[in-house]
């Protein structure tokens, strides 16, 4: 028997070959945004086999590679830069996005139900219908008697948190279905106890000057 068969692939190797990963294509990917697991599996197991790699490559761009493998994310943000005058001043590969107050109030309400799920020990996936969205929301919002405008509102500030990556719209099931949306995991990475806390602190003003205002409005149309 020929030693050349000793050194040859297996068959099941060569009927089903691995596909090949080279660094650029796990980094790129992280580099565009939030690698899921559930999304692309192929790509997940890549970054696993390549995530020293990729965390030394990213760290030359002065950025942090974070893989959560609980919830099935990775991505990358910028290292946070010490305070040495003397050294220089890296300008940011990931931009920070400034947030509207409402955008902020949606996040928070969202972290906050992520938590509540969490709590139950129920379904890891949070789903929620446009309607729940809104009526979570509608009690922070000023007094309207157009309900329509006041859904477009909230919609717009949903857009926004879609845009950001921390909700995904979801497919619709059948025809006339109402929108469904699921809340990504990936937001308790950014939306962590502090920044509650802080928010919390402004809403807690908001409501205060919300009420002020509509009593205010109520007087004069006595």
């Amino acid at each position: 028997m020929s030693d050349d068969l000793n050194d040859a692939a297996p068959i099941d190797a060569i009927a089903n070959p691995l596909p090949q990963w080279d660094l650029s294509a796990v980094v790129i990917p992280l580099l565009r945004g939030v690698v899921y697991r559930d999304e692309d599996a192929a790509l997940w197991d890549a970054l696993q086999a390549l995530r020293a790699r990729a965390a030394d490559y990213v760290a030359v761009l002065a950025l942090d590679l974070v893989v959560d493998e609980a919830e099935g994310y990775a991505f990358v943000r910028s290292r946070v830069q010490e305070e040495d005058e003397a050294a220089a001043k890296l300008p940011r590969l990931v931009r920070r996005q400034p947030l509207s107050f409402h955008v902020s109030l949606l996040l928070a309400l969202l972290r906050k139900k992520l938590a509540e799920l969490d709590a139950t020990g129920g379904e890891a996936r949070l789903i929620l219908a446009r309607d729940e969205v809104v009526e979570m929301v509608r009690i922070f919002m000023p007094a309207s008697t157009n309900d329509a405008r006041l859904i477009d509102q909230i919609e717009t500030h949903l857009n926004k948190v879609i845009e950001l990556g921390f909700v995904r719209r979801l497919k619709a099931t059948h025809a006339g279905q109402a929108p469904v949306y699921e809340v990504r995991r990936i937001l308790k990475a950014f939306v962590d106890a502090q920044w509650l806390a802080d928010f919390d602190e402004r809403l807690q003003a908001y409501q205060q000057h919300l009420s002020t205002s509509q009593t205010e409005a109520d007087d004069a149309q006595q």
